[in-house]
């Protein structure tokens, strides 16, 4: 069935905002604190494959204050704290972020130190884990659900894309029958997943894109992170582009806004979104030659729905 009008939650943005959600349930914002564990991923240490996605530089995304730190999680949590209590004081909960490579990719005895180490501190009032979703096994997921019970946990899955031959065309290693029940097996144990998706990776067309919206609301995730494909230096999509542009075509940010727009009509509307795009330092982004910066997709993206007079699963069917 469609959706006649837009729900109470949806009233203001137009789209189910985490943000809000979180700001609500805690009493405030809840900020999330980047850490690097010393993680590596299936697809980079030759159980996959070598050289990991083609699209992946970690160093797009690695905060600055990271940089300073060495691999100490209790130092880099009071680093990162420091720096971000000053951008953001009103934070009323912390949670440790392992974000870089596949944060799940060990024994489970390497895991349990990693994440009680970072639990341990006074601060932290729990974790987001970033992975692969071929690298959640049960007795993971067990582990996780235990630890649920006495601190916020969420799982962060790269799910990119869900059609096989662009996942099979970035070097994924895993196909979205894999995503799929990675998201059921931690959500069958309480853990709220988010997903990650790209749109504009090679291979895929509007249409496929499109079709993804149902393909998700039919899995019980609980938020998705929609990022535009940007091409990054050091990755073999950047070598793709630079011996022919055309085979790597990347969406502006009016084209990129008006296929989320598109999407989110299509989408659950209790999937809450996370984020509507990426920002990839410009020394290290190719393409496109400028990009519109984080902060201002949000509005755009409210903008352009209301231009429409519509709204998060405004066409959703279930």
């Amino acid at each position: 069935m469609t959706c006649p009008e837009p729900p109470a939650a949806l009233a203001a943005r137009r789209y189910l905002s985490w943000n809000d959600l979180t700001r609500a349930r805690h009493g405030g914002r809840v900020q999330k604190i980047s850490v690097a564990a010393g993680f590596t991923c299936p697809n980079r240490d030759g159980s996959k494959g070598r050289g990991g996605c083609t699209f992946c530089n970690n160093q797009g995304f690695v905060p600055g204050y990271l940089r300073e730190c060495n691999d100490d999680i209790g130092l880099q949590i009071n680093t990162g704290m420091r720096f971000l209590q000053r951008r953001y004081p009103e934070t009323r909960r912390w949670l440790a972020y392992f974000q870089a490579y596949s944060n799940t990719y060990a024994d489970l005895a390497r895991l349990r130190l990693a994440y009680e180490t970072a639990l341990a501190h006074p601060g932290i009032d729990g974790l987001v884990i970033g992975t692969r979703p071929d690298c959640v096994a049960d007795e993971l997921l067990d582990y996780l659900h235990e630890l649920s019970q006495r601190a916020i946990i969420e799982l962060e899955l790269g799910i990119e894309s869900t059609d096989d031959a662009t996942l099979a065309r970035i070097n994924r290693g895993h196909d979205f029958a894999c995503s799929a029940d990675a998201v059921r097996r931690a959500a069958a144990r309480g853990l709220p997943v988010t997903g990650h998706l790209i749109f504009g990776l090679p291979g895929e067309s509007r249409e496929s894109m499109l079709a993804g919206a149902a393909s998700l609301s039919a899995l019980p995730l609980a938020a998705l992170k929609c990022h535009q494909l940007q091409i990054v230096k050091g990755t073999q999509l950047a070598n793709d582009w630079r011996r022919d542009p055309a085979t790597v075509p990347v969406l502006d940010s009016e084209t990129y806004l008006q296929l989320l727009a598109d999407f989110l009509e299509r989408l659950r509307p209790d999937i809450a979104i996370q984020r509507v795009g990426s920002e990839v330092p410009p020394a290290l982004r190719l393409a496109p030659a400028s990009s519109t910066r984080l902060a201002q997709l949000a509005p755009r993206l409210t903008a352009t729905l209301a231009a429409r007079n519509s709204w998060q699963g405004k066409y959703w069917r279930q």
